[in-house]
């Protein structure tokens, strides 16, 4: 799965000189943001540039969160659960959002709570054949 988040500079740890010589997998415990879960061991991260002119509806989104949480941070990910084409439609979005874990869909100009849907009606047990990541 591939995962894209911003980190700017400016939520950037620095590394003690004690931490730069360390190696293999101690390296991977130095904190290297304030977000280290998308940060890089050489501080790089997969970005997605979002402006309010490309994307104005999203940006406010990243906002809004960043306003409420503290962290302008929302992980974007293929749509879809291994072994299924990627969401193409509103409709594949929504049947992939009610059988899987997720907790809010936002859809265009919606945005969807799975605790406020109705379940899916003759739902295939696709579990069965698919295995959540």
């Amino acid at each position: 799965m591939l995962l894209v988040a911003p980190v700017a500079k400016s939520r950037r740890h620095e590394i003690a000189a004690d931490q730069r010589n360390l190696s293999g997998l101690q390296t991977l415990l130095t904190i290297r943001s304030d977000i280290p879960a998308v940060t890089h061991v050489d501080f790089s991260a997969r970005i997605q540039t979002v402006t309010d002119q490309n994307q104005p509806m999203f940006y406010r989104v990243i906002k809004k969160f960043e306003q409420r949480y503290g962290c302008p941070v929302i992980i974007n990910t293929s749509f879809n659960v291994r072994g299924e084409p990627i969401v193409a439609t509103p409709e594949s979005a929504f049947t992939c959002f009610m059988r899987t874990n997720m907790d809010y869909l936002l859809l265009g100009n919606f945005l969807l709570e799975k605790t406020e849907q109705k379940p899916l009606d003759k739902d295939i047990n696709w579990l069965k054949e698919f295995e959540l990541d």
